[in-house]
C-alpha cells in the first residue's frame, strides 16, 4: 500500500503547522513556503483539514491557521482518514467491486487487516513527526 500524494501531502503541512503550534497562527503561504508544496494544494488540503476538525482557520487581523487540538490528540491515521476517508487495504469493505467477492474466504477477515492498519496509523502522534529531526 502506498498513501496518494495528497494524502502524503497533508502529513507534511500538518507536521509544519504542528511547529508552529503554541506560536501563533500561520498562513497557507507560509506553509507553502516552509514544505516546499504549491499553494494551490496547501489551499486544497487546508480546506479539507479544517473540515475534518484537525485545524482551525482564523479571518480577518491577526487571522490564519492553528492546530484544532493539540498536536498530541492528532495521529497520522486523523490526517490520511481527512484527506482519504476510512484506511483501508481492501476495496470490498466499502462495497468497492472485486471479481471473487461471492467465493472469497479472506473478505470476513478484512477487518481484522484494516484495524490493524488505521492501529498502526493511529499509534504515530503529530507530535513524533513535528520534532525536529537528529544528525547522527
Amino acid at each position: 500500500m502506498r498513501l496518494s500524494n495528497l494524502a502524503d501531502y497533508a502529513v507534511v503541512t500538518m507536521s509544519a503547522a504542528a511547529r508552529h503550534c503554541g506560536g501563533g497562527r500561520v498562513s497557507a503561504a507560509e506553509l507553502a513556503n516552509e514544505t516546499g508544496l504549491p499553494l494551490p494544494t496547501v489551499s486544497k488540503l487546508v480546506s479539507k483539514l479544517v473540515a475534518a476538525g484537525l485545524l482551525r482557520s482564523t479571518r480577518g487581523a491577526g487571522g490564519g491557521l492553528q492546530l484544532a487540538r493539540p498536536a498530541a490528540a492528532i495521529t497520522v491515521a486523523d490526517i490520511v482518514e481527512a484527506v482519504e476517508g476510512p484506511i483501508a487495504l481492501t476495496a470490498c469493505i466499502d462495497g468497492g467491486d472485486c471479481a471473487i467477492d461471492h467465493d472469497c474466504s479472506v473478505k470476513p477477515h478484512a477487518g481484522l487487516v484494516n484495524g490493524a492498519l488505521r492501529g498502526a496509523l493511529a499509534s504515530i502522534a503529530l507530535t513524533q513527526l513535528a520534532q525536529a529531526r537528529e544528525t547522527a
